[in-house]
């Protein structure tokens, strides 16, 4: 039970990873806030944790607006006086190649995993930053890390997740409040058919599965989660790591590589696109 008396909310937590999250964590003797937009769902997982001994508060929220968020955190200090962990999973996609994408499909997407990670945490930092502890785990992915055809709005968003963390982790350091981000591949609802789809095409062509698509499941994701949770962790803060099945790695941030210097002078366009990028290309 190694995290016995800690209160744990974890938003889109009524299916796939964030369910698995949940279950683990209360597993664990976390008091957890289970969270989706589906009442039906969520009560679900609230059962299902119960069920097993644990405790857990079921709130029907959307992350997307302020209200949303503040209401999800009220009822987590409400119910248990404290929030100690929060893993801003909730997500959704809209996929669309950049010439067909509709402000709405972009809105939509950028609500829910950018502007809703950052509602939940502005919600949560009071009371956090009084007990000078805390935990924050953002869920990104690949596509914020090295873009994804097809997926702008959701890798925008993504990659809006990783300067979160990174700030953030910068900002809180000194109230103890730890800040990582977590880009997992699991087989969930969300990204079944974006399988399904790469199964039929390599079938197609006479291929077997891509390697990258052998994927893990929600639940090895979930044990990363839980062990950057676990107090002796807290310490780590800014990392971004990757988990899948059994892999775990750590994405490195980007480092500024110098190209050329000049003392006096300035450059001329025709002579940085004959030198320098000549040399970047090849």
């Amino acid at each position: 039970m190694q995290l016995d008396q800690q209160t744990a909310v974890i938003t889109g937590s009524s299916r796939g990873i964030g369910r698995a999250i949940a279950v683990r964590m209360a597993q664990e003797g976390a008091r957890v806030i289970v969270n989706g937009t589906e009442a039906s769902r969520v009560n679900e997982v609230v059962q299902e944790i119960r069920h097993n001994g644990g405790i857990a508060l079921g709130i029907a929220e959307s992350v997307d607006t302020m209200d949303g968020a503040a209401r999800i955190i009220a009822a987590a200090l409400t119910e248990f006086g404290q929030i100690d962990i929060l893993v801003n999973n909730a997500g959704i996609i809209r996929d669309r190649m950049a010439h067909k994408l509709s402000e709405e499909d972009w809105d939509a997407v950028i609500a829910i995993h950018l502007k809703g990670a950052f509602a939940c945490i502005r919600a949560a930092l009071p009371a956090m930053r009084e007990r000078r502890q805390g935990c924050i785990i953002n869920m990104t992915s690949t596509a914020g890390l090295a873009g994804m055809a097809g997926q702008l709005n959701y890798s925008a968003a993504k990659a809006g997740l990783l300067g979160m963390t990174w700030t953030l982790s910068q900002e809180l350091q000194h109230y103890g409040i730890s800040v990582n981000a977590i880009a997992p591949a699991a087989l969930t609802d969300m990204t079944a058919p974006y399988i399904e789809r790469a199964r039929r095409e390599a079938e197609a062509k006479g291929q077997s599965l891509p390697e990258y698509w052998h994927i893990g499941t929600p639940e090895e994701a979930a044990e990363l989660a839980v062990a950057l949770s676990l107090p002796q962790s807290r310490e780590i803060s800014g990392a971004i790591f990757s988990v899948n099945g059994g892999d775990i790695g750590l994405w490195a941030r980007p480092e500024h590589q110098l190209l050329a210097s000049r003392l006096a002078g300035k450059w001329e366009a025709s002579e940085i696109a004959a030198e320098l990028f000549t040399n970047y290309l090849n």
